[in-house]
């Protein structure tokens, strides 16, 4: 399905989006990417809802990506003898191990994890950053904390702790069962929630065998203090707002989701900006300006996707909600500032041979009337350095294999053609042509630049480039050498 925009749209399912006709309908409306949030839900209703999205790949021949989300490990304290409590600033609080119910003074955080870490002025953060608690002192199994910031503590209210790294790892025992899970399943990217460490992206890289791309989740500041080394041993980049939000003061997070975006395009790896981006959507048809001026700044950032979360999972109007960010993303994009502010943001840090060709295959498209850049690629790089340009014109990644297509669909700008194994570049040309006349992007009398690397079925050989007329597949079909 051809979309008539270049940022991508993420569209979580759930309760609200569970059967074929909702999910065909997000689709439609502009969804390419289903997210699945192991948070929530069975293996058996996960299951279904890939299944589902497999068959309306299938019915429209349109390549579909699937994230698996993560849970990661969620900290939260125990329950309380009267269900909640009110604390008061300027109280003091306990924190322990003990698993008797809590009161007014104290409650269990069953975490010895988080104790072994904790240092005196340490700040816990408590129902989503609602409560603040300061500690004071602090043992291995206890911290009592001055209340600095108070309200209702209730049962099993989330825990964040901003101010250290925690000793464990990103991935909890349930996370392990769910990451076999899905990638059996055969999801196409998976999401690893509470990344603090490269060590952690590499433990879930071993554990998913290749079967799925990995995908960092940043929502923790020490993730953010160590992005560059995150990066580096990930596939993409999820700038999670939400939980980064609270355990950082909330106007460090744009300029922080500027510098991941741009450092995540000079890399030429998929970003996905995400939380609250059509919050207001839950409950009304329509979103508020400051929701829509927050989607357009992600656009013109260069984002490669946007997400929407309870939006289209649990909300009263998902498909709206999809339809919303559509309209904005195309309007964004017609703005000549956006063009401005892309360009103005292109780095020229180029290396090798492929970056020259791709850069090589942008100038000359915009420099002539050249309609589409078709690249040849099979394990995504070649289209994904060709995005990093940021073309004035449509990206055709043409590949044969089914699950390069489907990953590339998270990637600005490129729209994933299947193709049949060529051995020949002449036959390469011939496909191209097909492709961009087939799905609407050029005619007979236009020209494309098709870029590819010879011998085919190498990953890292970009090395050629062609300005292909769209009548070469009519003079090929009559031409038997």
């Amino acid at each position: 399905m051809r979309r008539h925009r270049n940022v991508k749209i993420v569209a979580t399912l759930g309760p609200a989006s569970s059967d074929y006709d909702t999910i065909r309908a997000l689709h439609e409306a502009g969804a390419d990417v289903f997210r699945l949030n192991m948070s929530h839900g069975k293996h058996a209703d996960i299951a279904e809802r890939h299944r589902i999205i497999r068959q309306i790949e299938e019915d429209l021949d349109s390549p579909i990506a699937i994230l698996a989300d993560l849970q990661g490990p969620k900290l939260r304290v125990g329950a309380f003898a009267r269900g909640e409590e009110e604390l008061v600033e300027g109280a003091t609080f306990r924190l322990d191990l003990d698993p008797a119910e809590g009161d007014t003074s104290r409650v269990c955080l069953p975490h010895h994890e988080i104790f072994a870490a904790l240092k005196p002025g340490a700040d816990l953060l408590v129902n989503d950053g609602k409560i603040r608690l300061r500690v004071q002192d602090c043992g291995e199994d206890f911290a009592n904390c001055e209340v600095i910031a108070g309200g209702t503590i209730s049962n099993n209210k989330g825990v964040n702790v901003p101010d250290v790294v925690l000793p464990f790892a990103a991935l909890s025992d349930k996370d392990r069962e769910d990451l076999e899970f899905v990638c059996e399943l055969g999801v196409d990217w998976l999401a690893l929630s509470f990344v603090q460490r490269p060590e952690d992206v590499n433990e879930g890289r071993t554990l998913a065998r290749g079967r799925a791309a990995i995908m960092s989740k940043i929502e923790k500041p020490a993730a953010v203090n160590c992005f560059d080394d995150i990066l580096a041993v990930s596939d993409g980049i999820m700038v999670a707002r939400g939980d980064l939000g609270v355990e950082l003061p909330v106007q460090n997070v744009p300029p922080i989701q500027k510098r991941l975006v741009r450092k995540c395009r000079s890399v030429a790896k998929p970003v996905i900006v995400a939380t609250q981006m059509l919050e207001s959507m839950i409950e009304s048809p329509m979103p508020t300006r400051a929701e829509v001026s927050d989607v357009a700044t992600a656009i013109y950032e260069g984002s490669d996707a946007i997400m929407l979360s309870a939006e289209s999972a649990a909300g009263d109007y998902p498909v709206e909600a999809v339809t919303t960010m559509d309209n904005v993303a195309r309007e964004v994009e017609s703005d000549p500032t956006y063009r401005e502010v892309i360009e103005a943001s292109r780095r020229a840090d180029r290396q090798s041979v492929a970056d020259a060709i791709v850069a090589a295959a942008r100038e000359i498209a915009e420099t002539t009337d050249i309609k589409a850049i078709c690249c040849y690629t099979e394990s995504g790089t070649t289209a994904l350095i060709t995005a990093r340009e940021r073309p004035r014109v449509p990206i055709i990644g043409m590949t044969s294999l089914r699950g390069t297509a489907r990953r590339l669909s998270l990637t600005w700008g490129v729209q994933s053609v299947m193709t049949g194994e060529l051995s020949r570049f002449k036959m390469a040309v011939i496909d191209a042509v097909g492709a961009a006349r087939e799905q609407g992007y050029a005619e007979e009398t236009d020209q494309i630049v098709v870029i590819a690397g010879v011998p085919f079925n190498v990953p890292g050989t970009t090395n050629i480039l062609r300005v292909a007329p769209c009548k070469e597949s009519l003079i090929y079909a009559t031409d038997p050498g």
